[in-house]
């Protein structure tokens, strides 16, 4: 329990001396990149730290197959989550740039609604098929 005190204090700590040195130190050009560099060495050191004395220990059969089912149930909800935000993103792109294009032809020609309509549901129909990926996935 003390040791996971003194690694979050050190955590912290890693964060904010290199500000408050950066704050009272000398008025040099480039100090803010030193002291991103401090800060960013420091806290992933301790963290590395951190993670070999809080993670280091025995692991039983039982656990093993404990933690192999919740990671396969974490990584079911990652992938949900990739196809259904990669895809919203994607079809957000793809409805831009054809909306965009549609409502162009459209001050030009109104005739061409219907086949402007059909290109931008066809972009917004890439999200969906995301949403059903997803879906799959989780069940």
């Amino acid at each position: 329990m003390i040791t996971k005190i003194i690694l979050i204090a050190a955590l912290i700590l890693s964060i904010f001396i290199p500000f408050m040195a950066f704050l009272l130190g000398e008025r040099k050009k480039g100090r803010l990149k030193t002291t991103l560099a401090i800060n960013i060495t420091m806290f992933f050191a301790i963290l590395v730290i951190a993670d070999i004395m809080l993670f280091g220990g025995s692991v039983n059969a039982a656990e093993t197959a404990e933690a192999a089912a919740s990671t396969a149930e974490g990584l079911r909800y990652i992938a949900a989550a990739l196809s259904t935000g990669m895809s919203t993103i994607g079809a957000g792109i793809a409805v831009a740039s054809s909306a965009s294009a549609a409502l162009g032809a459209l001050s030009e020609d109104s005739s061409v609604m219907g086949k402007a309509l059909i290109f931008v549901a066809l972009a917004e129909g890439v999200a969906l098929y995301g949403l059903l990926i997803s879906f799959i996935i989780l069940n």
